[in-house]
């Protein structure tokens, strides 16, 4: 059940928008039971999410999937506070990080907080590359900062300077290869469209070069190499997602003409 944190800092809510999350969502409610109130926005879950989040005491909310930063963006309208704390189903806030936000609200110095998120992935927490601290906007005054539009790749855009705070947001999707790469398959197809709709061009030179720089920029200057083997495949994963976006760009452009 969501309860008031001795601290006193204004109200918060906790954001979360799910689909079939039953497996991930009890450990995200527990972590978000310091927020004054819980958001589940649904859409259109078979398993038992709807279940447990009203079990857990959240306010559930069913909502038709509006695409990623119109789905959150909906969910933050739906708080009955204005300082919001978004999560995904299969994030935790860290001890750490739960002790951050109830002191910085205390007195917040922003109006509009990031964080860093630690992903788990084959079983490891990633420390470097692509990994960490894989900086995320996520704690903000929502009179001064949204979601972005955006299908995918959404993002929090604040007016003013944002502040960070120390803990980590715990990213646990504890899926399989087979079903990370369709996960990426899927977001590499609405980057696409997306990139398309903004103008953007899928030249040749982009489409190999993207690969090389990501791998340069994560694996080695980012010392991604130290994650062992799922540092290297995580790494081998977005350098895919790098080629595959302007592949199905050109794709898209020739069955336009």
């Amino acid at each position: 059940m969501p309860m008031s944190n001795p601290v006193t800092r204004p109200p918060l809510s906790g954001i979360v928008i799910t689909r079939n999350a039953a497996a991930q969502l009890p450990a995200c409610l527990a972590a978000l039971a310091f927020c004054d109130e819980i958001v589940v926005v649904d859409s259109g879950s078979s398993d038992e999410t709807i279940t447990i989040a009203r079990q857990d005491g959240a306010r559930v909310i069913e909502q038709e999937w509006l695409g990623f930063g119109p789905q959150k963006q909906f969910a933050v309208d739906q708080a009955r506070n204005d300082w919001v704390l978004c999560v995904d189903a299969d994030e935790r806030v860290s001890d750490e990080l739960r002790e951050s936000i109830d002191a910085e609200l205390a007195a917040p110095k922003f109006l509009a907080y990031r964080f860093a998120r630690c992903n788990r992935f084959m079983g490891r927490y990633l420390r470097h590359g692509e990994g960490y601290p894989d900086w995320s906007l996520r704690l903000f005054d929502r009179r001064h900062a949204r979601w972005s539009a955006d299908v995918v790749h959404e993002k929090v855009i604040a007016a003013g300077a944002v502040g960070e705070l120390v803990g980590d947001l715990l990213h646990d999707s504890a899926e399989s290869l087979e079903h990370y790469r369709a996960k990426q398959d899927r977001y590499t197809t609405l980057a696409a469209e997306a990139a398309l709709a903004r103008g953007k061009r899928a030249t040749l030179l982009r489409l190999l070069l993207s690969p090389l720089v990501r791998f340069i920029k994560f694996y080695v200057v980012r010392l991604g190499f130290m994650d062992g083997r799922p540092g290297l495949l995580h790494i081998l994963f977005g350098c895919r997602n790098s080629y595959m976006k302007y592949e199905k760009m050109r794709a898209i452009l020739k069955e336009r003409q």
